[in-house]
């Protein structure tokens, strides 16, 4: 999955809200990359009420990823911000997008969203995240949470299915994504490859 991590204007510093509403977008293309990849390796995630459930879950897991990059790189203020923001821009893309497909309110599915991360967050909270990455506790409690939306047929496989590869590609996807967005200096631009005419 390719994914475009810089600012269309560069060479400004941008806020913490502009940071946080473009990783907003990015995650939510993250997530969604990592649905479509579970499903293409035969997992069963009906459209409906488990596909929004696998989806929230893995949103929420990128907003802890998100969270903890923002604790190593902001002070405490810009980083509650910055994860506030983030938290509620997600969170009313996934409210519009369920209330379109399963008809109810907006309100009710982002403070449905918003009660489940403030639940995951006491859990994900009791685990290590550091300069090398999530812990293996910590991206088995995304595991452990998904676990319990799939079918049983499945439920025993997507533990590594989402320990070995999908949450592994997801949080460096995340730790870039940021990277890139808080260079303050403008890239280089790159020179095009020239075609000789001989």
């Amino acid at each position: 999955m390719r994914i475009k991590s810089q600012w269309f204007r560069e060479g400004r510093q941008h806020s913490v809200k502009e940071l946080a509403g473009a990783v907003s977008f990015i995650a939510w293309k993250i997530a969604d990359d990592a649905l479509k990849s579970t499903r293409k390796a035969n997992f069963e995630i009906a459209v409906g009420e488990q596909y929004f459930a696998f989806f929230n879950e893995f949103l929420i897991f990128l907003i802890q990823v998100a969270d903890r990059l923002a604790y190593q790189r902001f002070p405490a203020a810009e980083r509650a911000e910055f994860t506030a923001t983030l938290a509620n821009r997600i969170a009313a893309t996934q409210a519009e997008n369920q209330s379109r497909l399963l008809g109810a309110s907006e309100a009710e599915f982002k403070q449905a969203f918003i009660d489940q991360l403030n639940l995951r967050s006491a859990g994900y909270a009791e685990f290590t995240y550091d300069e090398s990455g999530p812990s293996f506790r910590f991206l088995r409690y995304l595991a452990f949470c998904l676990e319990q939306i799939m079918d049983k047929k499945d439920s025993g496989w997507i533990i590594d299915q989402i320990m070995s590869i999908q949450a592994p590609a997801a949080v460096e996807m995340v730790a870039k994504t940021l990277r890139n967005l808080c260079e303050e200096a403008p890239r280089p631009t790159r020179k095009r490859a020239s075609t000789s005419g001989d």
